[in-house]
């Protein structure tokens, strides 16, 4: 019997994620299970060989049904019968099956069952041991306080107020990793290095130009990030993005409200105190009927032209949230104008990112977002393909304890 060695990095396991207190246990799914046949049916047409659908419906109930990690020895066992694991490990490192039109059935397949009201790009980290995986390097976490060692990638979540589910990715590559063939890239354009910011773009873009699906606003929460450069593309598409700021982010502000401060550049976090005296109470549509406080103020970026010649178009609003007897502010939002909908539409694209945070936390961890343990960028991609349709069967089935719904999500703008 064939053994599998599952690759590790410098001889060392990767980093387990701990479970989260909210994260459900395996799911129990049926062997005949309608839904899951039906998904599989559909997502997997572009799979021309049926061996290769078999062992599509193997790993995605490898996944769904392995305790803790997911890795191809764990699936393997649960699964059971022998060479399973040897057949897992090929079917996603080894392959020849492209992931994209499988990811492009399941949008069409996720806006058809629970049509979404955005898209929300959001950061995934995966913390490494090693550096031999693809993608994988050392940079500042703002919010850890220290350097981790990771991949990052970007995903596309549709996100309505009934699920959230991931259909779109991109693996962030550095410079160094700009000869990635070795590691299975299909092309030097797949291999090639670009920012965690311009994968953003060519995300949300691509799923329009490339897969010709019907655009949402794009919301951006792409952690330590600056999103000005994605935010100004997607505007240039005729997008209406919403992105959400670090307080040390610079901006112009152009608001003759902030008397003393117009045409100066400071960190947002700054701006928005000194606009605390424009914030108005805007009732939460939650059940708990809390009361948020939002502010803004036209802003615009830093490299604009001067401020008499500032097209009108450059102009942003940037939207403070908080609530009563908390540090103002707690979130900042860049939207485009008008004022009139600035506030709605920032607690709005709040109440979704916090939605695809718990989907992420509940479910996505749940079947293994961050469980794959070996260097290969074909590999990498085909694990997390096959996790977002192990996370949407779970979103949409009651065999995985129900959709998870947003807790804030007032009505769309």
């Amino acid at each position: 019997m064939n053994t599998v060695i599952e690759p590790v990095e410098n001889g060392t396991p990767p980093p387990p994620v701990p479970p989260s207190p909210t994260a459900l246990p395996p799911a129990a799914v049926p062997e005949h299970d309608p839904l899951l046949g039906g998904l599989v049916d559909e997502l997997f047409a572009s799979l021309t060989r049926s061996d290769q659908r078999r062992k599509g419906t193997d790993y995605l109930r490898g996944l769904l049904s392995t305790p803790g990690r997911k890795s191809v020895r764990n699936m393997a066992a649960a699964l059971g019968g022998s060479g399973t694991g040897q057949s897992l490990h090929h079917f996603v490192c080894n392959s020849t099956w492209e992931w994209s039109p499988v990811r492009q059935a399941l949008a069409r397949y996720t806006m058809r069952e629970s049509p979404p009201q955005a898209w929300v790009v959001r950061t995934l980290v995966i913390p490494k041991v090693g550096r031999h995986s693809v993608g994988v390097s050392r940079y500042f976490s703002p919010d850890r306080g220290h350097v981790v060692n990771a991949q990052r990638a970007v995903g596309v979540w549709l996100a309505s107020e009934r699920l959230s589910v991931p259909v779109e990715w991109r693996l962030h590559l550095p410079g160094r990793w700009r000869g990635a063939l070795d590691c299975g890239a299909p092309s030097p354009a797949m291999a090639q290095a670009e920012t965690l910011v311009g994968c953003a773009a060519e995300a949300s873009l691509g799923m329009i130009e490339n897969w010709g699906l019907p655009p949402r606003p794009v919301i951006l929460d792409l952690d330590d990030t600056d999103p000005l450069p994605a935010f100004r593309r997607l505007c240039a598409a005729g997008l209406r993005p919403a992105a959400r700021i670090r307080r040390e982010l610079e901006l112009r502000v152009t608001d003759p409200a902030l008397i003393g401060h117009r045409g100066r550049t400071l960190p947002a976090g700054l701006v928005m105190r000194a606009a605390q005296e424009l914030r108005r109470p805007v009732p939460s549509a939650s059940a708990d009927r809390r009361v948020r406080w939002v502010a803004a103020v036209r802003v615009s970026r830093p490299s604009a032209a001067p401020l008499a010649a500032t097209a009108p178009e450059e102009d942003l609003l940037l939207v403070g949230i908080g609530r009563g007897g908390r540090p103002w502010p707690q979130e900042l939002w860049l939207v485009r104008p008008p004022e009139t909908h600035a506030g709605p539409a920032a607690l709005w694209a709040s109440g979704l990112v916090d939605g695809v945070g718990r989907s992420l936390t509940q479910i996505g961890d749940r079947v293994g977002m961050r469980d794959y343990a070996g260097r290969s960028f074909n590999g990498w991609h085909r694990h997390i393909t096959l996790v977002s349709v192990a996370h949407t069967f779970l979103a949409l089935s009651p065999v995985g304890g129900g959709r998870v719904r947003p807790a804030d999500v007032p009505a769309a703008t």
